[in-house]
């Protein structure tokens, strides 16, 4: 009697673990920004900054990403190129 209900049990779980994981990937791509790369001369309108990403302990440019809000709310994701923190002076 006990292994029929962790049976029955574990075969829930394992249907509701799928369901939630397909509907999890299905909203994945409908809110995901596209990444735009920032050139020089690049007319930006940033109202606010949500996240900067960190700069990598690397020496020489690397790449960086922010995510804002433009004057009209809408969410923006710009690359662009950073000196990484890893170069010393000595």
């Amino acid at each position: 009697m006990n292994i029929s209900k962790i049976a029955i049990v574990l075969a829930l779980s394992c249907i509701g673990a799928q369901a939630f994981a397909e509907e999890s990937q299905a909203k994945a791509p409908a809110n995901k920004t596209p990444i735009e790369t920032y050139t020089y001369g690049s007319n930006l309108d940033i109202k606010k900054v949500i996240t900067v990403s960190d700069v990598p302990n690397e020496c020489g440019p690397v790449p960086a990403q922010m995510t804002y809000e433009d004057s009209r709310g809408q969410r923006h994701v710009l690359q662009y190129q950073v000196l990484g923190s890893g170069c010393s002076n000595g």
